[in-house]
């Protein structure tokens, strides 16, 4: 039996998808999450075999719940199912770790192969994702790019950046790092500037996206 945990913050989405792939006798819907933060720890207490992961999602996106659970439950695929595909988003969740990308709308037989299948270790992606993900190996970011954005930041507003990216508020920041929040307030408004962006999760979209996060 292949556990599934959805994660989608439109509820009406969830419970559709958790019909269609509950009517296979080979798939259990053991829960659902309604932002990235709650999947981690439904992650935790469920310990599904694949994710069904939407991107565009408050408290903590898609892409970000994504590499967390990658990084901490190795065991678990996530196959991403979104309304997004451009190319920002796609490049964003698969450095992130997941293990497919479909696009809502994807036939209803094609959706539980596709979670039959990152069960098994097989990718499956949208034939329009697909040529995207080719054009961008084709022409990966170039490094002299990465260096120019790291060069613009500090060294202790690279470690409060690295920290961002993993999803720690400002107050887990503080006390990873024995600085106070207030002087964390000011290093990641000082991080936003340099880099250009207008919120901490564009700015941990622009880390990961560049590989800046060893």
């Amino acid at each position: 039996m292949i556990r599934v945990l959805i994660c989608d913050d439109q509820w009406i989405v969830c419970e559709g998808l958790e019909a269609i792939l509950d009517a296979d006798p080979e798939i259990e819907v053991v829960g659902i999450a309604g932002d990235g933060g709650e999947a981690l720890q439904k992650v935790a207490e469920l310990h599904p075999d694949v994710v069904l992961m939407d991107l565009k999602m408050p408290v903590v996106n898609g892409v970000l719940a994504t590499r967390q659970i990658t990084a901490g439950y190795p065991d678990v695929k996530v196959l991403v199912l979104t309304t997004y595909g451009d190319d920002e988003w796609v490049m964003d969740a698969i450095r992130s770790g997941a293990a497919g990308y479909l696009l809502k709308g994807t036939p209803r037989a094609a959706l539980i192969a596709a979670v039959k299948g990152t069960a098994d270790g097989e990718t499956h992606l949208d034939p329009k994702v697909a040529g995207k993900l080719l054009q961008h190996v084709s022409r990966p970011v170039e490094a002299a790019e990465a260096s120019t954005l790291l060069a613009r930041l500090s060294d202790r507003e690279l470690d409060v950046l690295k920290l961002l990216a993993q999803g720690l508020s400002n107050a887990d920041i503080a006390q990873r790092l024995y600085l106070s929040y207030g002087t964390v307030r000011n290093y990641v408004s000082a991080i936003l500037t340099k880099l250009e962006v207008d919120d901490r999760t564009q700015a941990a979209l622009l880390a990961l996206r560049y590989d800046l996060i060893k």
